[in-house]
């Protein structure tokens, strides 16, 4: 599992920071969340290709969060782009890119699919073979969700000294991977466990921005291997967390501690602060394993 940042700084774009923009390629898969001003110069700089971009996951309406999504998607237009293109948002992101895409006389020579958000609790809004995603019902000042991204079940892996010591021909070799017992031409059985190995463990990835402390969350993020979490403020400045409905960094420790988290990524700060380690010193004295975003940075799980 991996993630890419390629954006991760509050309100506006600045020749240094960029906007909240992601990607994370999970089973294989890459998906993008958010897509502020800049994503897709951002893409082109850490040479991530466009073609692979299926999925885009739209948190909220602020345009911190979107305002880069319409020129990414006439992009991928003049890339002659032919597969479908899904995006997940809030309930009127539809609206406000067909009417930009109308009002330029723009279009797209390929599938372009909308799914509108409207539910305050969790649901899946994605799902195949190898990824699940829901939704994180989140707290703003407008309709806001997260994601949870989870692997699901993977098969077994091979023993292949085992299945070569049994003389079990390769054509049995999905079913042991699927976890199924085999049976020798003798009738001896041959349970799987002594034919394989339990696969890995099953990788998780929640992100959540932009949010006021809420504990509500807390039982869809539960052990995850890694939350992404804004931390706008500085405890210092409280008080304009809870004005502006977004969250401290000692907040943000509080939830992955509760929450039981392996690693806690950091991101969404506002540009008042010149130094964002202050954010890591803060978030440390209640949660250990915290990790700053910043612009460009790859983060392996």
């Amino acid at each position: 599992m991996k993630l890419t940042i390629l954006g991760c700084y509050a309100a506006t774009p600045r020749t240094i920071t960029n906007p909240t923009s992601q990607v994370l390629e999970i089973k294989n898969q890459m998906f993008l969340i958010d897509c502020g001003e800049g994503t897709q110069v951002q893409l082109r700089k850490h040479k991530i290709k466009f073609s692979r971009i299926n999925h885009i996951f739209i948190s909220h309406l602020h345009g911190d969060h979107f305002y880069g999504l319409v020129g990414l998607i006439s992009t991928f237009m003049l890339l002659n782009r032919v597969n479908d293109l899904h995006v997940y948002g809030p309930k009127g992101i539809k609206e406000l890119i067909l009417m930009q895409l109308k009002a330029s006389g723009s279009y797209t020579g390929y599938n372009l699919y909308f799914h509108e958000l409207e539910s305050t609790e969790s649901e899946i809004i994605f799902e195949d073979e190898k990824v699940i995603v829901k939704t994180i019902p989140l707290k703003h000042r407008i309709y806001t969700n997260g994601y949870l991204f989870k692997e699901k079940n993977s098969n077994r892996k091979l023993n292949i000294e085992a299945v070569e010591k049994y003389n079990i021909e390769t054509c049995y070799y999905q079913k042991i991977k699927a976890g199924g017992t085999i049976t020798l031409e003798d009738g001896t059985i041959i349970p799987n466990h002594l034919l394989s190995f339990d696969p890995e463990p099953e990788k998780s990835y929640a992100f959540c921005s932009d949010t006021v402390y809420n504990e509500t969350i807390l039982p869809i993020i539960k052990n995850v291997d890694a939350l992404y979490h804004e931390s706008t403020f500085l405890e210092s400045e409280a008080h304009l967390a809870d004005k502006t409905m977004h969250t401290t960094a000692k907040q943000a420790a509080i939830i992955a501690k509760k929450a039981n988290v392996k690693t806690l990524i950091m991101g969404h700060y506002s540009t008042r602060y010149g130094n964002i380690d202050f954010f890591k010193e803060e978030a440390q004295t209640i949660f250990n394993n915290v990790i700053l975003a910043d612009d460009g940075k790859e983060f392996e799980f």
